[in-house]
């Protein structure tokens, strides 16, 4: 028996020392003079550049980080833009801290930097920052707006505050149009988001569009009830080629359905077009660009019936049976109304979110005439006098502007009478009649015995204009520089034949002493010039001399004009040639 208590003894004595001496935390014992490393610091929330978005100007914010030392932790303070809201320095675990719970609830809006210092018992010190944004409450820019979708870095909708559910693996384009990112579309992967509030009997989505043809269909926005039939909700597609694709829509209305064939947008641009599709009682309208380029007529409102889900960027489950799948094109700037917009509300959207500020360097003016008269920096209207019209072509875009008897465009000149000046614009000449004003800035000849039905006062401003026959037109310039006026007629180089000259490129230049006129980027004629006065020129004509230079019967002009542009300075030969090949 006392051999049997000597060997139980003996036993608990063994099992003491090795658990005192290895410990039973199977930590390894460490010479304090071994510290090698500074603490490890990993912040997993927020990360670097997030941005919070909720309602509140004042919210609420849950840290989570962690810290590592290969010894011994001493101290970790947190802080937030430099005041301290955490203090950490008794810890079970010597060597980690893990804080997934630390809550700072007054944060508001605006940019914020939190750092997380932690110092181990040798006093060696790590400091890691992250800089993040609380961004104010998002207030909807436009009536009837229920959704906006930006798409800068999350899938999160502004207006209801959710992100959207993810199939597959979306991504981001690494650019945007606006904003910081956009939307990139890849194999077999979409977004989906909850309908609750978005749907009614008017109906409008909106979005930057950059089209990728591959695949050579896809969806792009859905909302549908089942696979079975096209009777509910709405499917807005794309199918073609390479080089062209078509987006079409097709609506529900109950009992049938009503097919909208929509445009065709170039792939090999690779520009951003802007695309609505608005939806009323009565019709559906696809517009590019706030143009519309087709209408279609319903037999009834949507009908929303068992339409649960938006699928972003893929025919999705209801529509994926015509192959029109996973769309790898970029989105971006995502907006959903529950009204009909029109073409001016939604010309007004694209005017806000994106304002143009010019393609090239000085431009100050810009006309596009697809469709409209305004000048794409203002978005101010042109001034319409008589009937003109509009050409059903044009070298870029979808139109361009055809003119008609009596009848021209005027704006007011504020801010285009500049000390240099330039004007860019495509024109095919009709020579009937045999003369006419093409681009005018001139003043008022109040001195004129005929006025105002006779005008011709030349000492300042400029008149560009035509003049000759049926098989042949001169086009000249005149300057006034303040007492007298300078021409700039280059006769048969600056000539072109009606019959045969088709679209040309018209450019005229004045500053650094000349004033120059170019044909497709050739010059055809250049004088000296001291420069341009612009007293009185508070009216630009374009397509007639009317009203401030008739006397010679320089009236309207029944020729084509496309993308009439005007600058600040006199643009170099160069800069002419890159503009005009830039739209070809």
């Amino acid at each position: 028996m006392k051999n049997s208590i000597r060997i139980c003894a003996s036993l608990i004595a063994l099992f003491l020392f090795y658990g005192c001496d290895q410990g039973i935390d199977s930590l390894t014992q460490v010479d304090p003079g071994t510290d090698a490393t500074a603490p490890q610091v990993k912040i997993n929330y927020p990360t670097d550049g997030v941005k919070i978005k909720v309602l509140e100007g004042v919210t609420s914010i849950t840290i989570d980080f962690e810290v590592t030392d290969d010894i011994e932790i001493a101290k970790v303070d947190v802080t937030l833009d430099g005041g301290k809201i955490g203090t950490y320095s008794n810890f079970k675990d010597y060597r980690r801290l893990l804080v997934k719970d630390l809550v700072y609830d007054t944060l508001t809006d605006g940019s914020h930097e939190l750092s997380v210092t932690a110092t181990d018992m040798e006093g060696k010190t790590t400091v890691v920052s992250v800089n993040f944004e609380k961004e104010p409450a998002y207030t909807p820019l436009f009536a009837g707006e229920t959704f906006y979708m930006p798409f800068d870095g999350d899938y999160f909708d502004l207006v209801g505050l959710k992100q959207a559910a993810k199939v597959g693996t979306p991504g981001f384009a690494g650019e945007g149009l606006i904003g910081t990112n956009a939307y990139k579309g890849a194999a077999d992967a979409y977004l989906t988001y909850p309908t609750d509030g978005l749907l009614g009997t008017e109906f409008t989505a909106a979005f930057w569009y950059k089209v990728d043809a591959s695949p050579d269909r896809a969806g792009i926005l859905v909302i549908g009830d089942d696979a079975d039939d096209r009777n509910q909700g709405i499917r807005l597609f794309r199918e073609g080629s390479s080089t062209n694709q078509t987006i079409k829509a097709n609506v529900g209305t109950g009992t049938g359905e009503s097919w909208n064939d929509g445009g065709v947008l170039e792939v090999t641009t690779g520009e951003w077009v802007h695309i609505a599709l608005s939806i009323s009682a009565t019709q559906s309208t696809i517009f590019f660009n706030g143009v519309a380029v087709r209408t279609a007529a319903l037999s009834a409102p949507v009908d929303w019936t068992g339409c649960d889900a938006l699928t972003i960027g893929s025919g999705g489950a209801t529509f994926s049976y015509w192959d029109h799948k996973s769309d790898s094109s970029l989105m971006d700037d995502l907006r959903l109304f529950n009204t009909a917009l029109t073409e001016a509300d939604i010309q007004n959207m694209i005017n806000v979110t994106n304002p143009y500020t010019g393609e090239f360097d000085g431009e100050m003016f810009y006309l596009s005439f697809d469709g409209d008269t305004k000048n794409k920096f203002t978005n101010a209207e042109a001034t319409v006098i008589g009937a003109p019209g509009f050409a059903g072509e044009g070298v870029r875009g979808t139109d361009a502007y055809a003119g008609a008897a009596d009848s021209y465009l005027t704006f007011p000149t504020s801010g285009l009478t500049t000390t240099e000046f330039s004007a860019t614009f495509w024109y095919n000449l009709n020579a009937a009649p045999d003369r006419a004003g093409i681009l005018v800035m001139g003043p008022a000849d109040l001195e004129r015995p005929e006025y105002p039905t006779v005008q011709n006062l030349r000492t300042s401003g400029f008149r560009f204009f035509r003049e000759g026959n049926a098989t042949n037109q001169t086009f000249k310039l005149n300057v006034g520089n303040g007492t007298a006026d300078t021409w700039v007629d280059g006769g048969p180089a600056a000539s072109l034949d009606p019959t045969t000259s088709g679209w040309v490129h018209m450019a005229f230049t004045i500053g650094n002493g000349k004033a120059i006129v170019y044909f497709d980027g050739e010059i055809v004629k250049e004088s000296d010039v001291s420069g341009v006065d612009w007293t009185g020129c508070d009216l630009l004509s374009i397509g007639s001399g009317a009203p401030r230079f008739t006397e010679w019967g320089h009236s309207s002009d029944a020729s084509f004009m496309d993308e009439l542009r005007l600058y600040r300075k006199a643009l170099s030969q160069e800069e002419i040639q890159s503009i005009r090949n830039s739209d070809l």
